[in-house]
């Protein structure tokens, strides 16, 4: 984070909340200007995150991705969470943690062979 952001963070910035990976939310202090529809929050209200650690925007959860793209006037709050539901993951790649395929070649570039595999024509 810059000095200018934490500058102007906190002279113009009003907490709203932090997510379960630390990062923080602010939108601009002060009253907004026009009725309280979502259009007219999009035109005067500056909404921003301020991330715990590297500036990466697939670490928003989903519960804050609505609010900062002012489709929701509140971020969600966490409700009920089903069996089926994953944790939220930010993008992994480039990251030791990303999805690397049998065949990849980090992993030795063999695989075994499937019944698609191409075969020359051989007259």
């Amino acid at each position: 984070m810059t000095i200018t952001t934490r500058i102007y963070t906190s002279l113009f910035g009003e907490h709203i909340g932090t997510d379960q990976f630390g990062n923080r939310y602010f939108r601009r202090k002060g009253k907004t200007h026009g009725n309280s529809s979502v259009a007219d929050h999009r035109k005067t209200e500056k909404r921003w995150v301020l991330y715990n650690g590297k500036a990466e925007p697939s670490k928003i959860p989903p519960e804050w991705h609505g609010w900062m793209h002012y489709t929701l006037d509140a971020p969600l709050q966490s409700g009920k969470k089903y069996a089926w539901q994953k944790p939220h993951l930010p993008n992994l790649t480039g990251t030791v943690n990303a999805y690397v395929p049998p065949g990849h070649l980090t992993r030795g570039g063999h695989r075994s062979p499937s019944t698609s595999d191409y075969e020359s024509w051989k007259p």
